[in-house]
């Protein structure tokens, strides 16, 4: 027999704004102490009344709840209900202290005096005309968002996107969902085709409507460029909709006719080693692979202007002036880069790629060139500065994004202003950075690309590097001797162990102890526990790392006991423990809290990977701010699922930074990413110290697996002098 429950939400144990799943602590009359209640409730806040309907169940773990099945909310009626409410983070511009004082004037008329006559409030002591303007309009918002809100749970989304799909489109926001939900998918950091779907189908529209197939496509289009792939074979293509969306085949083919026909796609017959493959690209992608080509082969093609420089007498001069001595293929290196329009230098670590930049550096500037220097990411260009002693900016930094026009300020017609462009880290720029990377370089400059060829391919699609290595349009220096002082680190090492394809060795390779561990443990909870202890503990007490700015977890996966989103779940707990905090997205924010970025952000200039801390939460203004190595950056609570922990990240995302020391969690659960670029990338990550926490098994498994995952791309053809092409598909 279902049972009713009526009471005030004194506080919000978890709430997660995906699926609406709620935990809430009521004071219910009758009752001494607090009522756990659960459900799925839209946007609850504390202070508010909940009449509910359901039934009284007993947990195992946490004992007597509510389990509510149908409920609705009402307004509080109490001063310390409304005090609450008010206080809860409702309205931007009022927080707890406000509150206090508005209810402290107003009583229980106070919601009443907002509604009707909210200039009153200016006869509260700290609100002027801006904050009283702020209330006003979030006022005013709030109670659309809260239409948008009830509309879309009525269509089976969660509360959690109605203030983005409200920040989108505003007034409109239902109209437009109803007239095509489609384009929430693509308009909307975080709602995804499916969720788009569902809403779709809750409207009412047919499982055979061509809007839902060619939202479909894009769909499944994205999500393979997210696998690395430029694009992907019209047939597998069709294959993989048709697991997506349940249609028939000549549904799919035509959708793809009417996406060519609008240029959301291309589709082109290529022909490479005597096959025939229809690709299907997003147009973006298709642009920016045939532009890569195109300005790198005119890059190399340009006149050169032949600088006077002796190499022999230079190369003498600069290896007395640093104070070096460079091994045969060092000097090929600089020799080249001396001679050549187009570079590369690829090389494992220890092999002195840092002291063939420095050389270079030091002979052209000498003669006076404009130089500049620039990586992928923020910690691979200040890790360039300081090898350098020169400026190094990130590629987007450089390239001048401006979030007003929403492009780069640097193009093919605002030129950089240099003769030699020397990049690092080369391995994580992926198509579309390279592409407007490569339009902005002066057709007379030099360019030089440096990075690890072995390591993980970048994160977005593409695989850049390799394909213009393989392509043999520009002259390559494989760097493959390690240095004596590197020889002395077993990281480097066993790097270049794993990446020959032999199992590490973990014994004592130098007088003052080891500086690479493994501890063997074959079951996940096992590990997970031993992970737990050396962060935050055992690595602090031994080598005096800071667990939190010095430590960093790298695991292959983000589920499982030992993936990155249930170690930030324990480690949160034990380094960062506190009540206070905001929930989003069934993740706990709290300040002083290691948090990463997971897209590119160009408005606030953070980036997919990007790794900070948080200094503040502001509950009144709803903002959380956050600290990037020296900027700070402020976040509204709308904008928080950019965010995640990063206590432990995926080895993915820790391309490009270093860190002191590097715990790795290596298990046979891993085993679809168990891959030796995967290991190789992991290890090379940590400066001073790795741990490997595992199975000899995994181990064994990663450093034996060579073969990578086959990304689409036809770079390599098109960077030839002479690709085949077919035509149209």
């Amino acid at each position: 027999m279902p049972s009713n429950l009526q009471g005030q939400i004194e506080r919000i144990t978890f709430h997660n704004e995906e699926n609406g799943f709620s935990i809430l602590r009521l004071k219910v009359p009758g009752y001494r102490e607090l009522v756990t209640a659960v459900g799925n409730l839209m946007g609850p806040l504390p202070g508010q009344i909940i009449h509910a309907t359901g039934e009284w169940t007993t947990h195992p773990q946490f004992g007597e709840q509510f389990k509510i099945v149908e409920y609705n909310t009402l307004v509080p009626a109490t001063v310390a209900g409304i005090e609450k409410y008010l206080g809860s983070g409702l309205i931007k511009g009022i927080g707890p202290v406000m509150s206090k004082r508005i209810v402290k004037l107003f009583g229980k008329e106070t919601l009443d005096v907002i509604e009707e006559s909210v200039d009153r409030l200016s006869e509260v002591e700290g609100i002027g005309e801006k904050r009283l303007g702020m209330i006003r309009k979030a006022w005013a918002d709030q109670k659309q968002i809260r239409e948008v809100m009830v509309f879309l749970q009525g269509h089976g989304v969660s509360a959690g996107y109605a203030s983005k799909i409200f920040k989108q489109y505003g007034n409109r926001s239902i109209e437009v969902v109803k007239e095509n939900p489609y384009r929430l998918a693509t308009d909307i950091f975080g709602i995804g085709f499916i969720t788009a779907d569902r809403i779709a189908e809750n409207l009412g529209f047919p499982k055979e409507s061509p809007l839902r197939s060619e939202a479909g496509i894009l769909y499944v289009l994205n999500q393979l460029s997210e696998e690395g792939h430029v694009y992907y074979p019209r047939e597998s293509l069709i294959d993989r909709s048709i697991e997506i969306l349940g249609v028939e085949s000549t549904i799919i083919s035509e959708a793809l006719n009417t996406l060519e026909s609008n240029r959301k796609i291309v589709c082109e017959a290529l022909r490479e080693k005597d096959e025939e493959t229809v690709a299907t690209y997003l147009s973006t992608l298709h642009v920016c692979e045939k532009g890569i080509a195109l300005r790198l082969n005119a890059i190399v093609k340009a006149p050169f202007r032949r600088r006077k420089i002796d190499s022999a007498r230079a190369l003498e001069w600069v290896q007395n002036q640093l104070a070096i001595s460079l091994a045969p293929n060092q000097i090929e290196a600089v020799r080249t880069a001396l001679d050549c329009k187009a570079m590369i230098i690829t090389g494992g670590p220890g092999t002195g790629k840092t002291t063939i930049i420095r050389a270079i550096l030091a002979i052209l500037e000498r003669i006076g060139i404009e130089i500049l220097l620039a990586a992928p990411t923020g910690r691979a260009a200040k890790r360039m500065s300081e090898a350098t002693g020169q400026e190094a900016k990130t590629i987007h930094r450089m390239l001048e994004f401006s979030p007003k026009t929403g492009g780069f300020q640097k193009n093919e017609k605002h030129l950089l202003k240099c003769d030699l462009l020397i990049v690092d880290e080369a391995s994580m720029i992926d198509t579309v950075l390279m592409y407007h990377l490569l339009k902005a370089v002066p057709i007379h400059a030099t360019l030089i690309l440096v990075g690890d060829v072995n390591q993980l391919p970048s994160v977005g699609p593409g695989s850049v590097l390799k394909d213009i290595i393989d392509s043999r349009v520009v002259p390559v220096v494989t760097l493959t001797e390690i240095f004596r002082q590197a020889r002395d680190s077993a990281i480097i090492v066993n790097a270049h162990l794993i990446n020959h394809g032999s199992v590490p060795l973990f014994e004592k390779t130098r007088e003052d102890g080891n500086d690479m561990f493994f501890i063997e443990r074959n079951e996940p909870e096992d590990a997970l526990r031993i992970i737990v202890e050396l962060v935050c503990g055992r690595i602090q007490g031994a080598f005096g790392f800071d667990p939190v700015d010095e430590v960093q977890i790298l695991t292959p996966m983000n589920r499982g006991i030992a993936g990155a989103a249930n170690l930030n779940k324990e480690l949160q707990e034990v380094l960062n423990p506190q009540e206070d905090g905001i929930m989003r997205g069934g993740r706990s924010f709290r300040v002083n809290d290691k948090v990463m970025q997971i897209r590119n952000n160009y408005d606030k200039e953070v980036f997919n990977g990007d790794i900070g801390r948080i200094t503040g939460i502001d509950t009144e203004n709803q903002d959380v701010m956050v600290l990037f190595d020296d900027r700070r950056v402020t976040y509204d609570y709308s904008e928080l699922d950019e965010l995640v922990l990063a206590y432990a990240i995926t080895v993915h995302k820790s391309q490009g930074s270093e860190y002191p020391c590097v715990v790795i969690p290596l298990l046979t659960q891993h085993y679809v990413l168990l891959q030796r670029n995967l290991l190789y990338t992991a290890i090379t990550r940590g400066k001073k110290l790795v741990v490997i926490v595992g199975s000899k098994k995994a181990l064994a498994i990663a450093v034996k697996n060579d073969k990578t995952q086959k990304r689409f791309t036809f770079l390599k053809a098109r960077l030839k002098e002479q690709p085949h092409f077919l035509g149209r598909g």
